[in-house]
């Protein structure tokens, strides 16, 4: 009688490094090890059936993925975490590729460059947040897009009116959209019934937006109100140009101030660092990098345009630089000077005095 022994696969010790090419009804897959490529294929959009193939397949394996950060968010990364598989989001600008990948953009070859990348330990994850920072993040980034939107609508009224040679009287055309503004854009008649009902498909989607921005406003301020909050919030507010809005912003995008080791790893996050380009022996510094947080960079910039007009110190400082450079370079660097202000108080817990010069 001859009987069949059946020989257990077992990785342990082994690295298998999985890029993941991720989109809304499939990822494509690609897997190496050490030596080389084990295998690319597609699948659905799903962790827990891919983490159970891996284990399935290469079994006591120390599994390492990888994925683009996009629309997608976090969730990914949390379902292999909860599976106890590490997996990092990464910058897509930050993978290894050669011209030939550049040029020859497929799913394949983007979840390739991931794993090759992984294997070769030359990709760092992005910040990954907790998910009350994430939630709290995504209902501060909400309002900003009702204020998008809304401006959107505005102009979509202005362009409507100029078509049809229609003046926006003075007392209105100072911005603000107010009760008396939208009677008088009711009152207006057309020879056309159509225009008419475009007009006020328009004042009614402004309406919206308006109240669910106040909305937004009130659940922020709630929010900073909290215990979780409050006492930051407090801080925050004692700078000069900084209020409940933005300091939410800076506590919800930035989370734990010590993850940045000093102060220009924060400002390359703001994306207040410049560009350089170096050869040889020509160095280059070119104007603030397009990287980094745009929300953090806008609200900066905009908040040292009203600190100079509230902070002796960054006033003096914004008019030194004025004779080596213009007003918008001039600003930038006092966003950089308002941002060490901004992080000190946040690191130190401490409230901003006016007027110090640091």
């Amino acid at each position: 009688m001859f009987t069949k022994s059946l020989k257990v696969t077992d990785f342990t010790g082994q690295h298998i490094y999985v890029g993941l090419d991720v989109h809304l009804k499939s990822w494509m897959v690609s897997i190496y090890s050490d030596e080389f490529e084990l295998k690319s294929f597609s699948q659905p959009p799903d962790a827990l059936k891919l983490a159970n193939y891996l284990k399935h397949h290469y079994p006591n394996a120390t599994f390492h993925l990888a994925y683009e950060a996009g629309f997608c968010g976090f969730w990914i990364h949390r379902a292999f975490k909860e599976q106890g598989i590490e997996c990092i989001v990464i910058h897509a600008g930050d993978i290894p590729s050669s011209d030939k990948e550049h040029k020859r953009k497929t799913d394949g070859v983007d979840s390739r460059k991931i794993a090759r990348g992984l294997k070769n330990n030359e990709l760092n994850s992005i910040f990954v947040p907790g998910e009350q920072q994430e939630a709290d993040r995504m209902l501060i980034r909400g309002r900003g897009k009702e204020v998008k939107d809304l401006t959107s609508i505005k102009n979509r009224i202005k362009a409507f009116l100029k078509i049809y040679g229609i003046n926006i009287p003075e007392n209105f055309t100072a911005g603000n959209w107010t009760n008396s503004f939208t009677e008088w854009l009711n009152q207006l008649s057309f020879i056309e019934p159509s225009s008419k009902l475009l007009l006020q498909n328009y004042v009614q989607q402004a309406n919206f937006l308006i109240a669910q921005r106040k909305q937004a406003d009130q659940q922020i301020q709630a929010l900073a109100r909290g215990s979780y909050y409050a006492n930051r919030v407090k801080l925050l507010t004692t700078i000069p140009a900084v209020g409940i809005l933005t300091a939410m912003t800076f506590l919800t995008e930035i989370g734990d101030i010590n993850r940045f080791k000093n102060i220009d790893h924060l400002c390359s996050y703001c994306g207040l660092a410049p560009d350089c380009r170096n050869s040889g022996q020509t160095e280059r510094i070119m104007g603030i990098t397009r990287r980094g947080n745009a929300i953090l960079k806008t609200i900066l910039i905009e908040c040292s345009w009203m600190a100079i007009r509230k902070d002796p110190a960054l006033l003096l400082y914004y008019k030194q630089l004025l004779p080596r450079m213009n007003g918008n370079k001039a600003i930038v660097k006092v966003a950089r000077k308002l941002l060490n202000r901004i992080a000190y108080v946040m690191r130190h817990q401490q409230a901003y005095v006016i007027g110090l010069v640091a």
